[in-house]
């Protein structure tokens, strides 16, 4: 299936949960947050929550400054 990843069109696999589209980027859930059709997604539903055909994700990354 196509869902729109960072404003990139991208193909996972159909029944993908955010925490397996995270795994297959190499990303680590900790760090990130996950907006999911302009809703942010607690980290603690990663893994229970499905990816559709033509849903948009963003991945927001924590990073410190000063």
């Amino acid at each position: 299936m196509i869902v729109t990843l960072n404003g990139k069109e991208t193909e996972i696999d159909d029944g993908s949960s955010i925490i397996s589209l995270l795994e297959s980027k190499q990303i680590t859930p900790d760090t990130v947050v996950i907006e999911l059709n302009a809703e942010i997604i607690p980290a603690d539903a990663f893994g229970s929550t499905i990816i559709k055909d033509g849903d948009h994700l963003e991945v927001l990354r924590f990073v410190g400054g000063g």
